[in-house]
C-alpha cells in the first residue's frame, strides 16, 4: 500500500482515560512523517467490553456510533492491538445482516495497528538520540494472535542503537489482562501477571513497553503493588521520546 497523505487516528478508551500521553506520540511519529491525522472528537470505544461480554446489542449501538465518526475512505490508525483487532475481526460478526454491514466491513479493511502501519505502509525510518538503556517488549495477546503484527514493534526498536532489549522467558505468555477476564477470573489473572513481572523483572531491563495499554495498566499495576519493577509505556511514547532531540537526553 502507498503511504497515504491522511489517516484517521482511533484512541482507544484507555489512551484517553489513561494514557493520552500515548496517543499524542502516535499523532506526533504520524506526522512527522508527513501524514496528516484527523481525530474525530466524536470517538470513544469500539465496543469490545460489552462484545466480549456477550452484550451483542449494546455492543453493536456503540460500535454504529464509532462507525459514523470514520467515514472518509482512508485508514483508521489505532495504537492498540486489542482494539484494532475489534475492528477489523470483530466488527464484521457484530455489523452481520446489519444495514451498516457494507460500511463495517470496509472499515474494518481499512483498519491498521500502529506498529503494523508504521511498519509496513509508511517503512519508517528512526535514528535514535537517547542514552543506553535496557528495555523488555510485551507484546499483547491481541496484537499476537488476533492481528498477527507482533514482530513490528521488536523491528522498530531495532532501529535504535542504543537500546538493548532484553528476552523475557514468558515473551509469548498473555500478561492476565484480557479485559473483563481481570475481573471475572482475578485470581487466575493474579497468578499470570505474577508470573509476566516476575520474567521481566528477572531481565534487568529499566523499561517495559507494549503497544497495548490493557497490558500496560496490568502489568505496571503489579509492579506498584509488588513495590518494585521497570517503568511501563507505551511503544509510541518511547518512539517519539528516544527520536526527538528535546526529550531524548532524559531517556
Amino acid at each position: 500500500m502507498k503511504t497515504p497523505n491522511t489517516v484517521y487516528f482511533f484512541a482507544t478508551c484507555l489512551v484517553d482515560l489513561l494514557y493520552p500521553a500515548a496517543g499524542l506520540a502516535g499523532m506526533q511519529l504520524l506526522r512527522r512523517a508527513g501524514i496528516d491525522v484527523l481525530f474525530p472528537q466524536g470517538q470513544t470505544c469500539c465496543g469490545q467490553p460489552a462484545f466480549n461480554s456477550g452484550y451483542r446489542p449494546q455492543a453493536l449501538g456503540v460500535a454504529r456510533a464509532q462507525l459514523a465518526c470514520f467515514p472518509r475512505d482512508i485508514p483508521v490508525v489505532v495504537p492498540s492491538g486489542s482494539c484494532a483487532g475489534m475492528l477489523k475481526h470483530q466488527w464484521p460478526e457484530l455489523f452481520a445482516g446489519d444495514q451498516d454491514e457494507a460500511r463495517a466491513l470496509a472499515l474494518s479493511k481499512r483498519t491498521y495497528e500502529l506498529t503494523e502501519f508504521l511498519v509496513d505502509v509508511v517503512d519508517l525510518r528512526l535514528t535514535d538520540l537517547g542514552e543506553p538503556t535496557k528495555i523488555a517488549i510485551h507484546t499483547s495477546c491481541s496484537a499476537r494472535r488476533e492481528m498477527g503484527v507482533a514482530d513490528r514493534i521488536q523491528s522498530l526498536v531495532a532501529q535504535l542503537e542504543n537500546v538493548e532489549v532484553a528476552v523475557q522467558d514468558r515473551q509469548a505468555e498473555c500478561c492476565g489482562f484480557g479485559g473483563t477476564f481481570a475481573v471475572k477470573q482475578a485470581d487466575v489473572s493474579g497468578a499470570m501477571v505474577q508470573d509476566k513481572t516476575d520474567a521481566l523483572r528477572a531481565t534487568g531491563a529499566q523499561r517495559v513497553i507494549s503497544q497495548d495499554c490493557g497490558c500496560l495498566v496490568n502489568i505496571g499495576g503489579a509492579f506498584e503493588k509488588q513495590g518494585n519493577g521497570p517503568i511501563t509505556q507505551h511503544v509510541a511514547e518511547f518512539l517519539w521520546q528516544r527520536t526527538e532531540a528535546i526529550h531524548a537526553e532524559s531517556l
